[in-house]
């Protein structure tokens, strides 16, 4: 495929698997299966979806080799061939862009090309970390140590909380102590909510931030924060919302509930953070050496053998935080 002006073309060299959002569609459960997502109304209405089997375009988390640049205006933030940039193209070896995509993504000096695969991921935990509103010495308990709470708890320690870790895999628990956490609690062996009293004093958690996408951790989640507490709520549902009661303490204790999604920023943020500084404010502290995204990478796998990884990740998820595909 030739380059038109204004366009690049990438070759791709990692790849990293969301195992939230692209194990929804590998299941069947992402909405955009059965539904269609009007933009203009911002609202999902019946109707036979376009997305179909065998779903294209997955992958969000690409790291990639300029290889060629047909630029209509040089801009100096533009990729030179040879150089290493990170975006959103997709699982597949080769991809041509409008430059714009790619302008100012060039992975930074010294960071490993493999942590430039995280600037997506990246930006949904600082997202959600900032929608919590994170104050100095405030507790904020962290539900789901996968890599997106990983990099949460992490950033909320950063941002000065004492943060408390919640998940049911006993390694995920200690890997959260490496990243930040100064506590954990298995949720498979206590009661989340009596635990909290238990590390404040009584009061619960000033602020929770649920990423697991489970319904039973929102719930546990509005019952560990104190009295007109905060939860934001960055993970990704499925289905109607079993094991979520809303006459409980969320009635009680007049819980407030804030959805975090990486189409946009905190409104109260709005005029001065977008999606953009988002990623870059992550990358800056990748290479700053503040967060270690590569030691969440527990895989790096051939692009051919992707679907051992998706069943991996669906079947045995135990074995495996990160997983990132490597393209010859």
């Amino acid at each position: 495929m030739e380059l038109r002006p204004g366009q690049v073309r990438v070759r791709t060299s990692y790849s990293g698997i969301s195992a939230g959002t692209e194990l929804t569609a590998y299941r069947g459960t992402n909405p955009y299966l059965n539904r269609d997502w009007d933009p203009e109304l911002r609202l999902f209405v019946a109707g036979t979806s376009g997305l179909r089997y065998p779903v294209a375009g997955l992958g969000y988390s690409e790291v990639g080799e300029v290889v060629e640049v047909l630029a209509e205006e040089p801009h100096p933030d533009d990729p030179r061939p040879g150089q290493q940039v990170w975006g959103i193209w997709g699982h597949r070896g080769e991809a041509v862009l409008p430059i714009e995509k790619v302008r100012g993504c060039v992975v930074p000096a010294g960071l490993d090309p493999v942590a430039a695969t995280f600037a997506r991921v990246g930006a949904v935990a600082l997202n959600g970390v900032l929608a919590a509103d994170v104050h100095l010495s405030e507790v904020v308990a962290v539900f789901g140590q996968g890599v997106l709470g990983l990099l949460a708890t992490r950033l909320a320690q950063l941002s000065g909380a004492t943060v408390v870790a919640v998940d049911t895999l006993p390694a995920r628990l200690e890997k959260a102590m490496d990243y930040g956490a100064a506590h954990t609690i298995d949720a498979a062996a206590h009661d989340v909510a009596l635990r909290m009293r238990e590390l404040t004093a009584g009061r619960g958690a000033d602020v929770a931030i649920e990423i697991s996408g489970q319904y039973a951790a929102l719930h546990d989640a509005i019952r560990a924060v104190a009295v007109d507490g905060r939860v934001v709520a960055s993970g990704f549902y499925q289905g109607d919302g079993v094991g979520l009661r809303l006459g409980d303490e969320f009635h009680h204790n007049r819980v407030r509930i804030v959805s975090s999604q990486i189409g946009g920023v905190p409104p109260e943020l709005a005029g001065r953070w977008d999606q953009a500084r988002l990623n870059q404010a992550f990358l800056g502290l990748a290479q700053q050496g503040a967060v270690d995204p590569v030691g969440l990478v527990t895989h790096v796998i051939a692009v051919e053998e992707a679907a051992e990884a998706f069943a991996m990740l669906d079947h045995r998820p135990q074995e495996a935080l990160q997983v990132v595909l490597k393209f010859s």
